[in-house]
Protein backbone atom coordinates (compact mmCIF):
# COMPACT_ATOMS: atom_id res chain seq x y z
CA UNK A 1 0.00 0.00 0.00
CA UNK A 2 2.84 2.36 0.83
CA UNK A 3 4.44 1.74 -2.56
CA UNK A 4 1.15 2.35 -4.37
CA UNK A 5 0.64 5.64 -2.56
CA UNK A 6 4.22 6.64 -3.35
CA UNK A 7 3.69 5.67 -6.98
CA UNK A 8 0.71 8.03 -7.18
CA UNK A 9 2.90 10.82 -5.86
CA UNK A 10 5.73 10.38 -8.35
CA UNK A 11 4.10 9.41 -11.64
CA UNK A 12 2.31 11.54 -14.19
CA UNK A 13 1.31 8.56 -16.33
CA UNK A 14 -2.51 8.36 -16.26
CA UNK A 15 -2.55 4.63 -16.97
CA UNK A 16 -0.30 3.92 -13.99
CA UNK A 17 -2.34 6.29 -11.85
CA UNK A 18 -5.55 4.51 -12.83
CA UNK A 19 -4.14 1.07 -12.02
CA UNK A 20 -2.71 2.22 -8.69
CA UNK A 21 -6.04 3.82 -7.76
CA UNK A 22 -7.97 0.67 -8.75
CA UNK A 23 -5.66 -1.44 -6.58
CA UNK A 24 -5.99 0.96 -3.64
CA UNK A 25 -9.76 0.99 -4.12
CA UNK A 26 -9.90 -2.80 -4.05
CA UNK A 27 -7.62 -2.90 -1.02
CA UNK A 28 -9.86 -0.40 0.77
CA UNK A 29 -12.70 -2.89 0.86
CA UNK A 30 -10.95 -4.41 3.89
CA UNK A 31 -11.27 -2.31 7.05
CA UNK A 32 -7.71 -2.97 8.20
CA UNK A 33 -6.44 -1.51 4.92
CA UNK A 34 -8.64 1.56 5.36
CA UNK A 35 -6.73 2.43 8.51
CA UNK A 36 -3.36 1.67 6.93
CA UNK A 37 -4.08 3.87 3.91
CA UNK A 38 -5.19 6.73 6.19
CA UNK A 39 -2.10 6.35 8.40
CA UNK A 40 0.14 6.46 5.31
CA UNK A 41 -1.45 9.81 4.33
CA UNK A 42 -3.09 8.02 1.41
CA UNK A 43 -6.36 9.94 1.74
CA UNK A 44 -4.72 13.26 0.91
CA UNK A 45 -2.73 11.71 -1.93
CA UNK A 46 -5.88 10.15 -3.42
CA UNK A 47 -7.84 13.32 -2.72
CA UNK A 48 -5.21 15.27 -4.62
CA UNK A 49 -6.02 13.17 -7.67
CA UNK A 50 -9.49 14.77 -7.75
CA UNK A 51 -7.82 17.81 -9.32
CA UNK A 52 -6.61 15.72 -12.25
CA UNK A 53 -8.03 16.86 -15.56
CA UNK A 54 -8.24 13.29 -16.90
CA UNK A 55 -11.77 12.04 -16.14
CA UNK A 56 -10.77 8.37 -15.73
CA UNK A 57 -8.14 9.22 -13.11
CA UNK A 58 -10.61 11.42 -11.24
CA UNK A 59 -13.24 8.65 -11.43
CA UNK A 60 -10.85 6.05 -10.02
CA UNK A 61 -9.87 8.45 -7.22
CA UNK A 62 -13.56 8.93 -6.38
CA UNK A 63 -14.07 5.16 -6.33
CA UNK A 64 -11.11 4.72 -3.98
CA UNK A 65 -12.35 7.47 -1.65
CA UNK A 66 -15.81 5.91 -1.75
CA UNK A 67 -14.45 2.59 -0.46
CA UNK A 68 -12.32 4.41 2.10
CA UNK A 69 -15.31 6.42 3.33
CA UNK A 70 -16.79 3.39 5.09
CA UNK A 71 -14.68 4.38 8.08
CA UNK A 72 -15.63 7.28 10.41
CA UNK A 73 -12.03 8.44 10.86
CA UNK A 74 -11.56 8.42 7.11
CA UNK A 75 -14.77 10.41 6.64
CA UNK A 76 -13.33 13.11 8.89
CA UNK A 77 -10.46 13.52 6.42
CA UNK A 78 -12.46 12.94 3.23
CA UNK A 79 -15.03 15.61 4.13
CA UNK A 80 -12.63 18.34 3.00
CA UNK A 81 -13.21 17.15 -0.57
CA UNK A 82 -17.03 17.24 -0.50
CA UNK A 83 -17.35 20.63 -2.18
CA UNK A 84 -14.90 19.57 -4.88
CA UNK A 85 -16.80 16.30 -5.38
CA UNK A 86 -20.06 18.23 -5.70
CA UNK A 87 -18.48 20.45 -8.37
CA UNK A 88 -17.25 17.33 -10.20
CA UNK A 89 -20.76 15.85 -10.15
CA UNK A 90 -22.18 19.11 -11.51
CA UNK A 91 -19.60 19.50 -14.28
CA UNK A 92 -19.31 15.84 -15.33
CA UNK A 93 -21.15 14.68 -18.44
CA UNK A 94 -24.69 13.59 -17.61
CA UNK A 95 -24.89 9.92 -16.57
CA UNK A 96 -21.13 9.45 -16.92
CA UNK A 97 -19.13 7.02 -14.79
CA UNK A 98 -17.40 10.05 -13.29
CA UNK A 99 -20.72 11.56 -12.21
CA UNK A 100 -21.90 8.26 -10.73
CA UNK A 101 -18.63 7.79 -8.83
CA UNK A 102 -19.05 11.23 -7.29
CA UNK A 103 -22.66 10.52 -6.36
CA UNK A 104 -21.68 7.23 -4.72
CA UNK A 105 -19.10 9.01 -2.57
CA UNK A 106 -21.63 11.70 -1.64
CA UNK A 107 -24.09 8.96 -0.68
CA UNK A 108 -21.63 7.50 1.81
CA UNK A 109 -20.63 10.92 3.10
CA UNK A 110 -24.29 11.86 3.66
CA UNK A 111 -25.25 8.80 5.72
CA UNK A 112 -24.74 10.88 8.86
CA UNK A 113 -25.74 14.54 9.01
CA UNK A 114 -22.21 15.69 9.87
CA UNK A 115 -21.42 16.96 6.37
CA UNK A 116 -24.84 17.77 4.93
CA UNK A 117 -24.16 21.51 5.09
CA UNK A 118 -21.37 21.06 2.55
CA UNK A 119 -23.88 19.74 -0.01
CA UNK A 120 -26.52 22.48 0.27
CA UNK A 121 -25.39 24.38 -2.83
CA UNK A 122 -25.61 21.20 -4.91
CA UNK A 123 -29.26 20.44 -4.13
CA UNK A 124 -30.51 22.13 -7.33
CA UNK A 125 -28.03 20.00 -9.30
CA UNK A 126 -29.24 16.85 -7.56
CA UNK A 127 -32.84 17.70 -8.43
CA UNK A 128 -31.86 18.40 -12.04
CA UNK A 129 -30.11 15.01 -12.23
CA UNK A 130 -33.20 13.40 -10.76
CA UNK A 131 -35.30 14.74 -13.63
CA UNK A 132 -32.76 14.42 -16.47
CA UNK A 133 -30.62 11.42 -15.56
CA UNK A 134 -30.91 7.81 -16.49
CA UNK A 135 -32.33 5.33 -14.02
CA UNK A 136 -28.85 4.58 -12.61
CA UNK A 137 -28.22 8.27 -12.01
CA UNK A 138 -31.68 8.82 -10.57
CA UNK A 139 -31.26 5.97 -8.08
CA UNK A 140 -27.91 7.31 -6.91
CA UNK A 141 -29.26 10.87 -6.60
CA UNK A 142 -32.26 9.59 -4.65
CA UNK A 143 -29.93 7.92 -2.16
CA UNK A 144 -28.20 11.25 -1.53
CA UNK A 145 -31.51 13.12 -1.29
CA UNK A 146 -32.99 10.54 1.10
CA UNK A 147 -29.94 10.90 3.35
CA UNK A 148 -30.22 14.69 3.25
CA UNK A 149 -33.96 14.58 3.93
CA UNK A 150 -33.41 12.58 7.12
CA UNK A 151 -31.85 15.71 8.62
CA UNK A 152 -34.49 18.23 9.81
CA UNK A 153 -31.96 21.04 9.33
CA UNK A 154 -31.99 20.32 5.58
CA UNK A 155 -35.78 20.57 5.14
CA UNK A 156 -35.78 24.29 4.32
CA UNK A 157 -32.92 23.89 1.83
CA UNK A 158 -34.58 20.96 0.08
CA UNK A 159 -37.98 22.65 -0.18
CA UNK A 160 -36.60 26.01 -1.34
CA UNK A 161 -34.28 24.62 -3.99
CA UNK A 162 -34.88 25.96 -7.47
CA UNK A 163 -35.51 23.13 -9.88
Amino acid sequence: LQKLIHLLQVTDDPLIQEQALITLSNSATFSVNQDIIRNLDGLSVIGGMLSDCIPKVKEKALNALNNLSMNVKNQEEIQVYITQVCRSVESAPLNSDLQLAGLRLLTNMSVTSDYHHKMINSIPCFLHLLSEGTERTQIQVLKVLVNLSANPAMTRHLLRAQV
